[in-house]
């Protein structure tokens, strides 16, 4: 046995005994799991799968919230029933490698998308020196994994963005875009856009909105004159628009899913918050603006593991699958100061969250992992408040009142970031890992060890 390994397990024995109790203790609180889960959980091994589940902009505030709305103060959300949970740092860098304590999507995603932190605004490559760093989507496809990457945002935003592509800033999503990248033109002997890089790296699912970038016309190299959806088409891509297609699409070539022409519209809507607050408000748990024939995320989810395995199963494949499926737009209704729109995100996440569980159950060498990018701006606060900034107060579903507050900037402006640690949660093989407080980037070497990505 060689040393490193001998250490793991050793590493890995001395935490059954020491979390046990701890696990038997929240299971008492309401948590699924015991001795036996957190014997699976904290364990060496091999994954043949691992599932990334980002939640962006989901920090402790945006889970208490959906929590104690949804479910209730004393109820659980699946993310609250992973058996073994930690807290990873968020900061990013300046060039110079010192820290920049808040971070933007680009640079977080691109802290555990690569194992390096950069600049905010930066797509996986270096914060001085401007170079690509290889990913672990890039490494899974070398190391005969298949492929995934689902969102309720643009396929073409941050978070998406940093496992199959490298810009110098992030607004380069598609061909038209590309001001702030002049080195990243195809023109320039660069890879392209963000939407062209996507198609370009042949993942096997792609599903998010976006709609709009991918309809820009390339304008140099061997697409010139195409449409990115039409060159993705040119390279094998089945194109599905809305849930019936997407469910219709078969394995065997890659399926781009184009659910929006911008970001996919959220489930839920309300009041946003306000200057003095609101009046005491329900949710409407429902969306005008959101077509009936758009796919939840958790249909996108459950359709992108169908399609990961069925390919590998097709190829006889010893590997399995790397899969990222991010809430989006937790983070976007957080910057409008919509706490309705938030928590409808929020669930739908979760929803999500119970599809990787489910097939993690049925498939115990698959490391699930659960976390966010970034902490954000809402706190809940005492109904006898009078914040600042922006505040509503929410009717929850046990009958209570709820007071949400977003001051982390001017009213009328965009609200900001925050710079907090956030919630890491696993199970399956090395899910141990994410145990303490760790860093950001430790969660690239958490997967690219499971998977043993060389």
């Amino acid at each position: 046995m060689h040393g490193a390994t001998r250490r793991r397990l050793t590493i890995a024995t001395a935490l059954v005994t020491a979390t046990t109790a701890a696990v038997a203790i929240t299971t008492a609180a309401g948590a699924s799991g015991g001795k036996e889960q957190a014997r699976n959980a904290i364990r060496d091994g091999k994954a043949k799968n691992v599932i990334l589940l980002i939640g962006d902009g989901m920090g402790d505030s945006e889970i208490t919230l959906a929590r104690d709305y949804t479910v209730g103060a004393n109820g659980r959300l699946n993310m609250d029933r992973f058996p073994l949970t930690g807290a990873y740092t968020t900061y990013s860098v300046h060039a110079d490698g010192t820290p920049d304590y808040v971070t933007d999507s680009a640079a977080s995603g691109t802290g555990w998308a690569t194992g390096v932190k950069t600049v905010n605004g930066r797509i996986s490559k270096t914060p001085g020196t401007d170079k690509p760093v290889r990913t672990l989507l890039e490494l899974a496809q070398k190391n005969g994994y298949a492929t995934g990457d689902v969102t309720t945002a643009e396929l073409t935003d941050a978070t998406p963005a940093v496992l199959a592509s490298h810009a110098t800033d992030r607004s380069c999503q598609g061909p038209a875009d590309m001001a702030k990248c002049p080195g990243d033109k195809l023109a320039a002997g660069g890879p392209g856009s963000i939407a062209e890089q996507e198609v370009n790296h042949r993942v096997d699912v792609l599903f998010g909105g976006g709609r709009q970038r991918f309809g820009q016309t390339v304008t140099d190299g061997r697409y010139k004159g195409l449409t990115v959806t039409q060159q993705a088409q040119k390279l094998g891509y089945q194109v599905v628009t809305d849930d019936a297609s997407m469910k219709a699409a078969k394995a065997g070539r890659p399926v781009l899913g184009l659910f929006a022409a911008g970001n996919v519209p959220t489930e839920w809507t309300g009041k946003t918050a306000a200057i003095g607050g609101t009046d005491p408000q329900r949710c409407v748990a429902s969306n005008p603006t959101r077509p009936s024939t758009t796919p939840s995320l958790a249909a996108s989810a459950t359709k992108a593991i169908q399609l990961l395995e069925a390919k590998q199963k097709a190829n006889h494949s010893k590997q399995g699958f790397f899969l990222q499926i991010e809430g989006a737009s937790i983070d976007k209704q957080d910057h409008a100061a919509d706490p309705c729109g938030q928590i409808g995100e929020t669930a739908a996440f979760d929803r999500a969250v119970k599809v990787a569980r489910d097939y993690a159950v049925k498939h115990p060498d698959t490391l699930v992992v659960t976390t966010a990018d970034h902490g954000h701006t809402s706190q809940i606060v005492p109904l006898e408040a009078t914040p600042p900034g922006l505040s509503s107060t929410l009717i929850t579903d046990e009958g209570q009142q709820l007071k949400v507050n977003y001051s982390t900037n001017t009213p009328g402006q965009s609200q900001e970031h925050t710079g907090t640690e956030v919630r890491i949660a696993a199970q399956g093989p090395l899910a141990y890992r994410v145990l303490g407080v760790t860093n950001q980037t430790d969660l690239f070497t958490t997967v690219r060890e499971a998977l043993r990505l060389r």
